[in-house]
């Protein structure tokens, strides 16, 4: 039996041996369930404990191979013996409800032995009402949107995916105990405390920095704002920006995620169309010359790869000055160029503190991490502030004092040169194999940068049923079509090459062939 052995002299504790009394003591302890005793009622405690844990699994509060506090645990928490705490236990593993191990605890059983039917009053009046259960609106277009088959899966081109097995774990690990050591042994454990809503302000001083030298981001900590992703980033400035039905111009075709927030905001979109050059700012003019702002990927356009070019950048922040409007540069992956050296963002030819400039750590490090970055006006910073500490009060501190060692040691600029090797060689393969399998098929399209490319179909069927076919065979190709808001002027395939081997993507190719064939 599972339980410690006891000094009474009852019955329960003849069967209770001292070689597994200092066994049990090694296994963790369970989660404290919520366990009804009224010390008044008639109904002897061992049997309140029983109704309690057996109604508990039954109506799945307390889940199959769930691990069960120790009696001791539990009569400490209850404050009654643990007899009748002993006695509950014995009954529930006889009829099959917990299971026990000597040294391995008790759990929940794997298959409980029968739920019982519906209680005799629900029968007698029938079910129950439906009734409306009023939630907000705006959300439905969301749940409108179906989960694409390319989406469904992680493997051959799946963009956004990155490369995290060659990760320096072995480097970031270190640095993670280093700083668990450090909190064990800080005065008053400041680490584990509040902290401020716009981030650990060491970890925004190695940002700035970065940003100054890397990105020509023209910035000082006081207006970095860290936040869990360019997500955040986005849902941050659409409340301290925008109003409901406030006009605001994004790229077409653009990121869908972007959209998405800018709608769960009110926000009016203008598709303003995009091309060679980047965003048409005389298109966007003629749309909507005052928009609120317009949210713009200049330095790697989302999803055709593109840069804007000089005249349309000096363009956009002209209007965007005489317009009072705001500019929402999106800066996601554009460290990694592999015919020019990186280039320097729009927020730094800004003179009017017009641009919002949103990065993150998604794409350079790993998704999981969680850490990105805005570069705020100085006039925006306490309102930012207000909404952070209104919503989720600050960013978690542990990884930024981590991630700010890594860069300020030099292992974030080791990472990326590495990293813009690898992703270069997977780029070379992927354009590669196009040429080779697919030439007169598709056209490659925005390869001089970040981890993904557009492969345009000269003609043939629609990108969206190669996609979904493609998708059955595991490999998934996003159509361009899915990123316009309007009529599609442009077929073809997303394609990632980030996450996926040179092998792979040679296979992949030449199966995405097989799929266009037939």
């Amino acid at each position: 039996m599972p339980w410690e052995e006891v000094s009474d002299n009852s019955h329960l504790s003849s069967i209770r041996h001292s070689h597994y009394h200092r066994s049990v003591k090694k296994a963790p302890s369970g989660i404290l369930p919520i366990v009804a005793v009224d010390r008044a009622s008639p109904t002897p405690l061992y049997r309140q404990l029983y109704d309690s844990f057996r109604e508990a699994i039954l109506e799945g509060r307390l889940r199959a191979g769930q691990r069960i506090p120790s009696t001791r645990s539990l009569a400490a928490e209850l404050r009654i013996s643990r007899l009748p705490l002993l006695e509950a236990f014995d009954q529930l593993v006889a009829e099959g409800y917990f299971e026990s191990g000597v040294g391995a605890g008790t759990f929940v059983a794997s298959s409980v032995p029968g739920k019982p039917g519906p209680p005799e009053r629900a029968k007698a009046h029938g079910p129950a009402p439906r009734w409306r259960r009023p939630v907000s609106r705006d959300t439905d277009f969301l749940l409108r949107k179906e989960a694409d088959p390319w989406l469904r899966g992680w493997g051959t081109f799946r963009v956004s995916q990155l490369a995290v097995d060659r990760f320096p774990l072995e480097i970031w690990s270190r640095l993670v105990g280093r700083h668990a050591r450090m909190a064990h042994g800080s005065p008053g454990n400041q680490s584990m405390s509040y902290g401020d809503p716009m981030g650990d302000r060491p970890f925004r001083e190695a940002v700035a920095a970065y940003l100054r030298t890397a990105r020509a981001v023209r910035c000082e900590a006081d207006q970095i704002m860290v936040v869990s992703g360019s997500q955040q980033a986005l849902s941050l400035a659409a409340r301290v920006l925008l109003d409901a039905g406030s006009p605001v111009w994004v790229e077409e075709p653009g990121y869908g995620g972007a959209r998405d927030v800018l709608r769960l905001r009110g926000a009016r979109l203008v598709p303003v169309p995009v091309d060679d050059e980047g965003l048409n700012v005389a298109a966007g003019v003629q749309k909507c010359p005052r928009a609120r702002a317009v949210y713009v990927t200049p330095s790697h356009q989302y999803p055709l790869g593109l840069t804007m070019s000089a005249s349309r950048r000096l363009l956009l922040l002209d209007w965007a000055r005489r317009s009072g409007s705001w500019i929402i540069e999106d800066d996601y992956d554009s460290e990694y160029r592999y015919e020019s050296l990186p280039i320097a963002s729009l927020q730094g030819l800004d003179r009017d503190s017009r641009v919002l400039y949103i990065g993150t750590f998604s794409k350079v490090l790993f998704p999981a991490l969680r850490l990105g970055y805005i570069v705020l006006p100085g006039d925006l910073v306490a309102r930012f502030a207000a909404v952070r500490n209104a919503t989720d009060i600050f960013p978690p501190t542990f990884a930024q004092t981590v991630l700010a060692d890594f860069i300020r040691e030099g292992h974030f600029a080791r990472h990326l040169r590495r990293m813009r090797a690898l992703y270069s060689e997977r780029r070379a393969a992927l354009v590669g194999a196009i040429e080779e399998e697919l030439g007169g098929v598709l056209n490659v399209l925005g390869c001089e940068a970040g981890m993904h490319l557009v492969a345009t179909l000269s003609k043939g069927p629609r990108d969206r049923d190669v996609s979904a076919r493609a998708a059955a065979q595991r490999l998934w190709a996003m159509p361009l079509s899915s990123c316009y808001l309007g009529k599609p002027s442009r077929q073809g395939f997303v394609l990632g090459f980030g996450g996926t081997d040179v092998p792979e993507i040679f296979d992949g190719v030449r199966r995405l062939r097989g799929v266009l064939e037939r």
